[in-house]
């Protein structure tokens, strides 16, 4: 009885503070209620930002809530103005993503139109698929797929500093050198009444500058450009941003306001407007409008290719293709790249140890997925083949639609600046590097319809990237079921501008995880700094427990380059509320005084 006594009275002490602690706790949640409407009004302006539906009817990567996204103007020398489309376009991608400042660069992003002019591969000064000499001129003509050949097989591009000079030709490749990479180079065109308008603006709001073309020139006293006559574009030039209500000489507004190379002296301090229907601006397949996009350091050591010239024509009756390497040393194919021909395709592409001419067979690696736009394309592997030097292997791709882009000996068709239309570019093929499947079934050596061609199908391998990862887990007396936040960093130590790609492979299988980031799929360069991992972790509700375990982090593109982060996290034995000093008091005090209270 007496024990009853003291424990009723325990229980209303506990029931009182219990309530105590359920007012503070309906206390926090009403402050914390309180908050849910800016909650929501944040997370829908965040979705409305990345989710345009609606553009602006004005828009100018200079001023972009107060930041410059555009390049400075330049002056050309020559018939160059297509390298200047090409790089005023990278620049401006390198200033959206950040990525020029994150590894290191100073000032603006400054690339060498030059060094593409010299060493495109398509002139008379060079061409590796030949012995003489033949092709364009020197600074006298170009165009945006020329350049892209140069850019998908890493000759390019290079840094102002670095291979920078009109008069003579620079080195063509030096150690010193920062080479630049386009992953992904995108065609658009606005269609005949601008109904595909908003895939240009979002690219130009989501990668920055778009290259384009004109018929120079055809400018009323406000700088406006409108020309729609059938002579085709001879001039290069950038589009930077729009304005849907513009007035031009056509008979309905709209203009795309767009950045020259003839200096700030010339038209709006460098820039005009261009009307959305204008003949070629927008409207040229191959020439309208160009996005050069995820520009990064050139991260690959070996890129396997056939197509020293790039996309040339198309097969289009053609959906399977292989092509055949031979590999150069020992190491690590990570990629591989591919042009496509129409948008909306989709790819399956297969890395593979054996052809016998009708089947394959070992495969090693396989991708799939959907391709937006026409265009280059990067995909990465997620399971890197290891090569051997001296052994062949094949690289098989599926284009759903659209055919596959080849090169071949090809008049090029548009020579902006050139003073002569219609130059033959000579290319170069073997017997046993290309093949396409036939319509009956059979694989064709692609060598049997033109001896000069093959399939843009390349094969990349990385440069050796170091995965280093600082940090533990170590935490003592804490509460069960408890929430704790840590965190982990992971920095590349690997040789100059090698690319990290990195995951989390494994965790402990006790607790509740969450991770900042579970992946690195945009990569990690030495150059930039490390990369802080938040962690949070709930403990598993039982006492006197030590739980242990690690965090496996893996290097994707070097599988056996791995590091382990050690976990150890302990609990107490939990008291209950009723074992507290003083409620262990009280309860002795109720029961002595019950014990005086009922003496006779």
């Amino acid at each position: 009885m007496i024990r009853k006594k003291g424990n009723g009275l325990l229980k209303t002490i506990s029931f009182f503070i219990g309530i105590c602690l359920i007012s503070l706790m309906l206390t926090s949640a009403a402050n914390s209620v309180q908050l849910c409407p800016d909650g929501e009004d944040a997370i829908n302006e965040r979705v409305s930002l990345c989710s345009v539906l609606d553009f602006p009817e004005t828009f100018d990567l200079r001023d972009v809530d107060g930041k410059n996204f555009v390049s400075s103007v330049k002056s050309q020398s020559g018939g160059t103005c297509w390298t200047h489309g090409v790089m005023a376009s990278m620049e401006s991608n390198l200033l959206v993503t950040g990525m020029w400042d994150s590894v290191g660069e100073t000032g603006e992003p400054n690339l060498a139109e030059y060094h593409l002019d010299w060493w495109n591969g398509f002139n008379s000064f060079n061409n590796d698929d030949i012995t003489g000499s033949g092709g364009l001129e020197v600074h006298y003509g170009g165009d945006y797929r020329v350049a892209s050949a140069y850019l998908t097989r890493g000759d390019g591009a290079v840094r102002d500093s670095d291979g920078q000079s009109y008069n003579d030709a620079p080195e063509r490749m030096d150690s010193s050198y920062h080479y630049y990479y386009p992953r992904e180079i995108e065609w658009y065109t606005v269609g005949e009444n601008l109904e595909n308008i908003d895939d240009i603006k979002q690219a130009l709001m989501t990668h920055g500058a778009v290259g384009t073309c004109v018929k120079a020139f055809n400018l009323d006293g406000n700088w406006t450009h409108f020309y729609d006559r059938s002579e085709p574009p001879n001039h290069a030039v950038t589009i930077i941003g729009w304005d849907d209500n513009k007035e031009t000489q056509a008979s309905d507004p709209g203009a795309w306001l767009v950045k020259n190379s003839w200096g700030e002296g010339w038209g709006l301090d460098g820039y005009f407007w261009i009307s959305y229907y204008d003949a070629h601006a927008g409207h040229h397949p191959e020439m309208g409008a160009i996005s050069f996009q995820n520009v990064e350091p050139l991260s690959y050591n070996y890129i396997y290719y056939h197509d020293y010239h790039g996309w040339r024509d198309t097969k289009e009756d053609v959906t399977e293709a292989i092509n055949k390497f031979i590999a150069d040393d020992n190491h690590v194919l990570n990629a591989v790249s591919f042009f496509t021909a129409a948008d909306d395709v989709s790819y399956s592409v297969g890395i593979y140890d054996e052809f016998d001419g009708y089947e394959l067979s070992d495969e090693r690696a396989v991708e799939q997925g959907v391709i937006d736009y026409i265009g280059f394309h990067t995909i990465d592997l997620s399971n890197p083949v290891e090569l051997t030097a001296n052994d062949d292997f094949y690289i098989y791709l599926n284009l759903s639609s659209g055919g596959h882009p080849f090169d071949r000996t090809s008049e090029v068709p548009v020579l902006l600046g050139a003073t002569m239309m219609g130059t033959v570019v000579e290319s170069r093929a073997q017997e046993d590097q290309s093949y396409y499947k036939t319509e009956e079934g059979d694989w064709q050596d692609l060598t049997a319809d033109d001896e000069t061609a093959n399939f843009c199908i390349k094969g990349l391998v990385s440069k050796q990237s170091d995965l280093t990862v600082a940090g533990d887990i170590q935490l003592s007396d804490v509460k069960p079921g408890s929430v704790h936040n840590v965190n982990f960093t992971i920095e590349n130590t690997g040789v100059s501008w090698s690319k990290l790609q990195w995951k989390i492979a494994d965790i402990p299988s006790w607790g509740e995880w969450t991770f900042s980031l579970q992946e690195n799929d945009d990569g990690l360069f030495p150059e930039q700094n490390s990369q802080v991992v938040e962690v949070s972790v709930t403990v598993p509700d039982e006492e006197e427990q030590t739980f242990d375990g690690t965090i496996k982090i893996e290097n994707v593109d070097f599988p056996s380059d791995v590091e382990t982060i050690s976990v150890s996290i302990s609990t107490p034995k939990s008291r209950s509320l009723f074992s507290l000093p003083l409620l262990d008091m009280i309860d002795s005090f109720i029961t002595q005084f019950r014990m005086i209270w009922s003496f006779p």
